[in-house]
């Protein structure tokens, strides 16, 4: 596809995405549904996007998706790939966000002879790595020499359909899995992990500018556990953070002075009632009207101490199962238990900021339906996307005005026996590889980015998002 094919593309159809969407979205149907879960059925395609077909890449000419008719994609930034700092990117490609470019970054940008004047259609990205061992870190500075995980950046140009740079932003950290932006611009990089490397300790949040390198400092007030997600409520500042463990908690972070993580704050921990409750369980529709905080005193534990949830749990804090993915949208967060539910598939809880409540939105009945969703995000027009996370072949799943699930796009990752030119990627099928990062850009929406983990993708998807759902 040319940059004038997108052009016409982008002003055709994504502009009337923009100015037609319905202004409660999907998600204010799906609040609404208290049907029990057995009732819900997932559909073999979206009824207004209609069937998956195998579309190629526009990078690389080989058939990566599957996705519905009139959806095209391009990919950029492969494990290996050389960036902009001469560095090879990471593996193993996890959570990730989209950011309005500083005017340092698009002057940067420019100084470099990149991306023309701009004029408003650059999105920033930055993609975490989830890197689980003692490689050595590949940036400086770095919070443990050691460790391999960490972040890159990226920059989108949506109206050409360009990646402009990228670059390394963290690293000497663990198993960074998901995360969640915020509303001054960065990005909170979670480990997911509780490793401890010789006198380090790990299991901590940091933040990663948009338009810069971390200074690889970890927030020990935000608690030292399993991380997973985070969002962050525009108007208080407060944090609200997953876990992904079994027992895990959910957790806000309610800072000393908003803005300013690194000030330290208070840890706190959701109670549902007066006495320790698990949801593991509970089902579509269910209800949770009495929601209540307890503080965590010890929120950086160290070997022999007190896990955080433990410490919760004395106080009466509620039990979940592996929560993972976390967003925030328009007054509520949206949190994600992988194995939660009936039948251990997956929930998705709708949590209330205004009102102090939360419910299931629903729960998978069975992996037919949903196989342990993982990332989550909201579209500018109200849809939802899910992540799978499951056995099989892996989709990212949309939701139907009603509540329905369907299949947005289908990993189809095989890479030929002679590989890929100028890729340093293994052969094989990869298709059974999550998918994560899910990430709509921030000029009109009209861009979805996501990344499949292994062998380390990233898709830019655009199309006629206003037919459907999404």
């Amino acid at each position: 596809m040319t940059d004038i094919d997108r052009r016409g593309f982008l002003r055709g159809g994504l502009a009337a995405a923009t100015l037609g969407a319905v202004a409660a979205g999907p998600l204010a149907a799906l609040s609404a549904r208290t049907a029990d879960a057995a009732t819900m059925v997932k559909r073999s395609f979206s009824p207004d996007y209609g069937p998956l077909y195998p579309v190629k890449d526009q990078t690389t000419g080989l058939e990566l998706l599957k996705l519905p008719r009139g959806f095209e994609y391009l990919t950029h930034g492969w494990t290996g790939d050389i960036m902009s700092d001469g560095r090879p990117t990471p593996s193993t490609h996890d959570g990730m966000a989209a950011f309005v470019p500083s005017e340092g970054l698009k002057n940067r940008i420019r100084a470099g002879g990149a991306g023309g004047a701009g004029k408003g259609h650059w999105t920033a990205l930055v993609r975490n790595h989830e890197v689980g061992g003692f490689s050595g870190a590949y940036v400086e500075p770095a919070y443990n020499p050691a460790a391999g995980g960490g972040t890159t950046n990226l920059v989108f140009d949506t109206r050409k359909g360009e990646f402009l740079e990228s670059w390394a932003s963290l690293s000497g950290t663990i198993r960074n899995c998901a995360g969640g932006p915020t509303p001054w611009g960065t990005w909170l990089s979670c480990e997911e992990t509780t490793t401890i490397n010789g006198d380090i300790r790990h299991g901590y949040i940091f933040e990663v500018p948009h338009d810069g390198i971390s200074d690889a400092k970890p927030y020990r007030a935000m608690g030292r556990f399993s991380h997973e997600a985070v969002a962050v409520d525009p108007a208080t500042g407060w944090v609200y953070e997953t876990e992904d463990a079994t027992p895990s908690g959910f957790y806000r972070f309610r800072p000393n002075v908003k803005g300013d993580l690194g000030q330290g704050g208070v840890l706190e921990m959701m109670t549902i009632g007066s006495s320790p409750y698990s949801t593991y369980g509970d089902g579509t529709g269910k209800s949770y009207p009495e929601i209540g905080w307890v503080v965590i005193d010890n929120p950086d534990p160290g070997a022999g101490e007190t896990s955080v949830v433990q410490q919760g749990i004395a106080k009466g804090g509620a039990s979940f199962r592996r929560l993972e993915g976390a967003w925030y949208h328009d007054g509520k967060v949206y949190i994600v238990s992988t194995s939660g539910g009936p039948t251990g598939q997956g929930q998705v809880f709708e949590y209330d900021l205004a009102s102090n409540t939360m419910k299931v939105l629903f729960a998978s009945p069975n992996a037919s339906v949903l196989n342990n969703p993982d990332n989550i995000c909201v579209s500018p027009r109200g849809g939802i996307v899910l992540c799978e996370d499951g056995s099989g072949v892996e989709y990212l799943h949309g939701l139907t005005t009603d509540g329905e699930i369907f299949p947005f796009a289908e990993n189809a990752v095989v890479i030929p026996a002679g590989g890929v030119q100028g890729k340093s990627v293994a052969p094989g099928d990869y298709t059974g590889s999550e998918w994560c990062g899910s990430t709509f850009d921030t000029k009109d929406g009209g861009w979805l980015f996501a990344n499949i983990q292994s062998p380390g993708i990233t898709f830019a998807i655009t199309g006629p998002w206003q037919n459907g759902s999404l």
